[in-house]
Order: structure tokens, then C-alpha cells, then sequence
């Protein structure tokens, strides 16, 4: 039977977004979501699992990998494609399949931090609020007309885990508001100012490394925008990596990277210092200081180099 919604979705926003649409009741004939990465911490639910559930078929073929996506979409011949926070661009062939259209929700107020990451790279930068943002899907990545959008604030200390736990609510929120405009063909269109574009690329776990020549806030917001359940930041001592999980900046003054104290373990910066207060080699807890690191340390040490 032609009609009803085809989702893309992974992740803890794709699993709040399709479970809402389950619950409702809307006729979801297919997901298309991600086989599971066995090098990847997951720290979110399962699409596949939540939407076999509910007896949906679920695919996890990559649009760009083969014609098997093009082939099943088109036979569905539904009216909406909505994706939430599926990892992959999806061709325009497949966008034009949906009578309706294709619309994508996007973590962030576009038209600001386009590309991959986006909360992550919000709190890189110091920002005080993020969200998301549903719009058109369209051949550039996250580049087509807003439909609504969703903020969510980032309080100074808190970390990509903490607000990326408020994301989940905003998205459904949207989704809430605008579904049956969709279904009828009649959400809200709002051009993106293009003199506001950002646009920032995939995070991986080697750019966590901390550069001691920056400010105090900058390396606490590397810290806090990649913990946990993200890869974390890291330095290194003798050698070896020391993973940083969670820090605060304060008043110091030394050569960057130059360990200031070792109890508690304070290191100068460009701009400051900054008191490491989680951190352990690499494999170890994430909870608590290494008695382990700190034999290997003493005061006016430097921090950061490999070898």
C-alpha cells in the first residue's frame, strides 16, 4: 500500500523521535538505520531494536553502498522520509521518492554548525545554548529551509553527555508540533541566512588532544565537549597518554603544559591553568585521579609531548 512515513534514524534523538511516531500511531513503513560499531561506546538505545517491536521492517544497507534503499523506498512510495540523526547523507534520488518531501532534524540552530558534531563543537566554542532544528532535506548538507527548531541551553561546567541528554525532548517536541503539517503538506518554510552559516566536520578521537598553548576556558570546554560517553582529551607524560575527564580552569602562570602542583594536579596554560580533577592512563577508570599518573609526575614538568 503507497503512503505513510519512511525514517532514517540512530541515536538517542533517532530512538525518542521514531518512538514518539510509533506510539502516536503513524504508519511508519521502514527504518533505515546503522549496523552497530563495535568500536564505538553505545551510550543510546536501539532504533532497530525499538522498531522491530512494533513489526517495522528495518534496513541497515547504506543509501550510497547500493540500489537496495532506492528499490525498497520506491516500491513503499511513501509520502515522508524524516530523518533523525542518521549518520549518512542521503542521495537527492532518494530525497525525491517521498511525495511529501524529506526533512532531517539537525542538532543545532542552524544556520549555525552545519556538518557533523554540532553539539559537541558548540560547547568547543564556548556557546551557552545549542538545540535543533528540523528542516528540507536538500542536496547540501543541512542547508534547506527551516521548518522549526528547538533551543536547549548549555549551562558553563555542564558537558556534551549532560546537555545531550535535554536533546532528545526538544527534537520530539518539534516533531510533535509540526507532524500533522507534514502529513498535509503544510509546514511552516523559512529561508537560512547564509551570511550565518557554520559549518564544522567529524570529530575523531585523536583531535581530543589537549594544546596547553591555549586559555584555560578553551582546553575546560575541549574537556567537558569530549568526555564521557565521547572519547575523551588526553596529554601526554613520559610517553604516555593520560586521558582527561574532567577539569576547571583557575588562576596560574608557567610555560604551557609546565605542572604548577601535583596535589591537587595543576597545569599552566597560554591563559592560566587549569586543575585536572578526573584522569587516569588510558584504559583506566573514568571516575577518579590515577594514583598511578601522579607517581609519574612532579612540578615544573611539562605535559603534552608523545615521545
Amino acid at each position: 500500500m503507497a503512503g505513510g512515513i519512511v525514517v532514517f534514524a540512530y541515536s538517542e534523538v533517532g530512538h525518542a523521535c521514531l518512538k514518539f511516531l510509533l506510539e502516536r500511531g503513524e504508519p511508519v513503513v521502514a527504518l533505515f538505520t546503522h549496523e552497530d560499531d563495535a568500536g564505538e561506546r553505545q551510550w543510546f538505545s536501539s532504533c532497530a531494536h525499538l522498531a522491530r517491536q512494533y513489526d517495522v521492517p528495518v534496513y541497515t544497507v547504506e543509501p550510497r553502498e547500493s540500489d537496495e534503499v532506492e528499490r525498497v523506498i520506491s516500491g513503499l512510495k511513501p509520502d515522508l522520509i524524516l530523518s533523525f540523526y542518521y549518520r549518512k547523507m542521503i542521495p537527492e534520488r532518494i530525497l525525491g521518492l517521498a511525495r511529501l518531501g524529506a526533512f532531517n532534524m539537525h542538532g543545532s540552530l542552524l544556520p549555525r554548525y552545519r556538518g557533523r558534531a554540532p553539539l559537541n563543537w558548540a560547547i568547543i566554542h564556548g556557546e551557552k545554548e545549542t538545540g535543533v532544528t528540523l528542516h528540507v532535506m536538500v542536496k547540501a548538507a543541512d542547508a534547506g529551509d527551516m521548518i522549526d527548531w528547538e533551543a536547549v541551553p548549555i549551562g558553563p561546567e555542564e558537558t556534551a553527555g549532560e546537555v545531550a541528554a535535554r536533546i532528545p525532548a526538544a527534537a520530539v517536541a518539534i516533531v510533535a508540533r509540526q507532524i500533522d503539517a507534514l502529513k498535509a503538506g503544510a509546514a511552516p518554510r523559512h529561508k537560512q541566512d547564509e551570511s550565518k552559516v557554520t559549518y564544522f566536520g567529524i570529530r575523531k578521537p585523536d583531535d581530543g588532544y589537549i594544546d596547553w598553548t591555549q586559555t584555560a576556558r578553551q582546553i575546560v570546554n575541549l574537556v567537558r565537549a569530549v568526555t564521557v560517553p565521547f572519547p575523551g582529551a588526553f596529554t601526554f607524560v613520559h610517553g604516555h597518554k593520560i586521558m582527561v575527564w574532567k577539569a576547571s580552569a583557575m588562576e596560574g602562570k608557567g610555560r604551557p603544559g609546565e605542572i604548577l602542583s601535583c596535589h591537587p594536579l595543576v597545569v599552566a596554560t597560554g591563559d592560566g591553568a587549569v586543575m585536572l580533577q578526573h584522569f587516569g592512563f588510558e584504559g583506566e577508570s573514568e571516575t577518579g585521579a590515577s594514583h598511578a599518573v601522579l607517581a609519574e609526575l612532579s612540578p615544573a614538568m611539562i605535559l603534552g609531548a608523545s615521545q
